[in-house]
């Protein structure tokens, strides 16, 4: 059967976005989550597929007929659990675009704009987040758009693994790793960073947990430094130091400048992981999560969390442009050509670990065009300032209280008093049944907390209102 002509691609496009702009427009009249039981999805599919075709005009009504009793709707402006996911419509418009152009941008030659935008689009966010010239593809650093901040936490520890390999050309590509190499983390940092060290097979010696400083959730300069002089004599390879900006739980940071200092003094890569807190830079005011950023060998902060664009959209940059492809270039006769072999041009195949690339700048693009660096400030603000409004709240109510102070727009809270953390858990569960807000737990020194992570496109001081009308309301 034949595609669509471009004139009924047109007519079915005004249905699908209608169908779009509905759902964002109706969000609030469903709750944040429903829950289902599982398997209830799947269970309204036939076990085989059409044979036939079906008119396309219909699929939206289908698709919610499926689906619209079943979901976690992250837009939705009451869900404060986890980080944001902010999928703005702006953003779905150069999505659109990006996937009209169905682009394979694996090399500059096979989509040169594909390159050209991207390196452009994070030159610009890289001197406007604040970032050294040195990170930038004309200060002789550069950034790229990964899927994930796990992806470029992986793809920072390649470059780290090679960089400390005795003789590059013939080490740990060649011969594998040995077993001796050490990847250093806190207790607080990411996930990411142990599957990183899982993928790369450095066994579960190859991770150390440096604690955090007593009273702290920042990981301690000092251990740290006494970790990696004793791993040297005792003949290990210490390769890579992730310092996290902004946690999971609490959104703690921790100590970059010294870490930067302790690990440069032994040559050990420095990857700093602000997937959540690092776009907040773009506002003077907090551009404290850069601090140390500058020595470090490579920076992450996810536009697809907290930066209108819809997912994926993760920014990696890079001190050293050459990092990142003498550890990952492999080259066949079929990826050969001029422009590559020119070393005028960067092939951002080089720069990840997958070789195809979709065009994911262009929809970061259209955020910029269409929000301008005015509009991702005023919307990073207006978070920051509910989560300092909740902590006002809750530092006057006698029944709930902050389990540390609030970061960016991220507030942690707990019942008075709760030493068991079964109160605060009671309070979860009735917050999340209400269905208007969804908010997660964690916890802190062993004790249940609250999380409350305002960030979705559409949340305003009114839904705060929410919040606390279901937070503070008698049991």
């Amino acid at each position: 059967m034949p595609d669509l002509t471009p004139d009924e691609f047109r007519a079915l496009g005004h249905l699908f976005v209608d169908a779009v702009a509905d759902a964002r427009a109706g969000i609030e009249r469903h709750p944040v989550r429903d829950v289902v039981p599982p398997g209830t999805v799947r269970a309204r599919f036939p076990r085989e597929a059409a044979e036939s075709p079906e008119p396309l005009a219909g699929f939206p009504s289908l698709v919610e007929s499926v689906t619209g009793d079943a979901d976690t709707r992250w837009q939705h402006p009451g869900f404060h659990a986890y980080f944001p996911a902010n999928a703005s419509l702006t953003s779905l418009l150069g999505e659109l675009l990006s996937g009209a152009a169905g682009v394979q941008g694996m090399l500059w030659s096979t989509s040169p704009v594909c390159t050209e935008v991207e390196q452009a689009i994070t030159d610009q966010l890289g001197r406007a987040f604040g970032l050294p010239e040195t990170f930038t593809h004309d200060g002789g650093g550069g950034g790229s758009i990964q899927d994930s901040a796990s992806s470029a936490a992986l793809v920072a520890l390649t470059a780290a693994l090679h960089r400390a390999a005795p003789d590059p050309e013939t080490g740990w590509r060649a011969r594998g790793v040995t077993g001796r190499e050490r990847v250093y983390v806190s207790p607080e940092t990411h996930s990411s960073l142990a599957k990183a060290v899982r993928v790369t097979w450095l066994g579960a010696a190859g991770l150390r947990t440096v604690p955090c400083t007593p009273g702290t959730a920042s990981m301690d300069p000092a251990a740290l430094d006494e970790a990696i002089r004793a791993d040297l004599d005792g003949g290990l390879v210490p390769v890579l130091v992730c310092a996290t900006v902004g946690t999971t739980s609490t959104g703690a940071t921790d100590p970059v400048a010294d870490i930067v200092r302790i690990a440069g003094d032994h040559g050990v890569w420095v990857h700093v992981d602000a997937a959540w807190a690092g776009v907040a830079a773009l506002c003077p005011e907090h551009r404290w999560v850069l601090d140390g950023v500058a020595g470090a060998d490579s920076f992450c902060t996810d536009a697809h969390k907290w930066l209108l664009t819809a997912f994926d959209a993760s920014l990696l940059w890079v001190r050293d442009a050459r990092a990142l492809p003498a550890a990952l270039s492999i080259t066949p006769a079929y990826l050969r050509d001029p422009a590559s072999e020119s070393g005028t041009v960067v092939d951002f195949r080089d720069w990840q670990i997958p070789l195809g690339r979709r065009f994911r700048a262009l929809k970061l693009w259209a955020v910029l065009h269409g929000q301008g660096l005015s509009g991702l400030r005023e919307h990073l603000r207006g978070h920051v300032a509910l989560a300092d409004e909740l902590a006002r709240r809750v530092r006057g109510h006698d029944g709930l209280e902050l389990a540390c102070d609030p970061v960016l727009s991220l507030a942690c809270l707990r019942v008075t008093g709760d030493r068991d953390g079964s109160a605060t858990a009671a309070l979860l569960g009735r917050v999340n049944a209400d269905g208007r807000v969804f908010l997660s737990g964690t916890e802190v020194d062993g004790r249940q907390v609250i999380r409350v992570a305002f960030g979705a496109v559409g949340t305003t001081g009114a839904h705060l209102d929410v919040l606390w009308e279901i937070l503070t309301a008698r049991s």
